[in-house]
């Protein structure tokens, strides 16, 4: 695994552990960031799988299109598409005014975030 690959792995583990950390918040929790940094983490999970294949990844923040470019390069990576619109829709919508998470939906995105997290990082060890 080069050095770019790594570096990609640990910006998405710190937003999974920053994910982590603000849903066990008690007062004043912030559940638009732990749907956004939830997203975070899978997006660049995926960006780096791109790398390791020697594929530059797309700027986009869609998961689904992600995954897209990224299933044609990795068959034995399937990942619910459902999971990814979930997750791109929540850290879109949730940054703006007009839309606000709340506890369910940040607990819904640490588990998908969790469940593709798993799958993703079984894709990293294999190359």
């Amino acid at each position: 695994m080069n050095e770019i690959v790594k570096e990609w792995i640990q910006k998405a583990e710190g937003d999974f552990k920053t994910a982590k950390r603000e849903i066990k918040v008690t007062e004043n929790p912030n559940y638009d960031a732990v749907c956004f940094h939830a997203q975070q983490c899978i997006e660049k999970l995926i960006k780096a799988a791109h790398i390791q294949h020697n594929i530059i990844p797309p700027k986009t923040h869609d998961l689904i299109y992600l995954y897209n470019q990224f299933e044609q390069i990795c068959k034995d990576c399937k990942l619910e598409i459902e999971d990814l619109r979930f997750l791109t829709r929540a850290a879109v919508d949730f940054r703006y005014p007009g839309d606000f998470a709340d506890r369910e939906e940040a607990e819904e995105a640490m588990a998908i975030c969790e469940r593709l997290r798993t799958e993703l990082e079984k894709v990293l060890r294999k190359t």
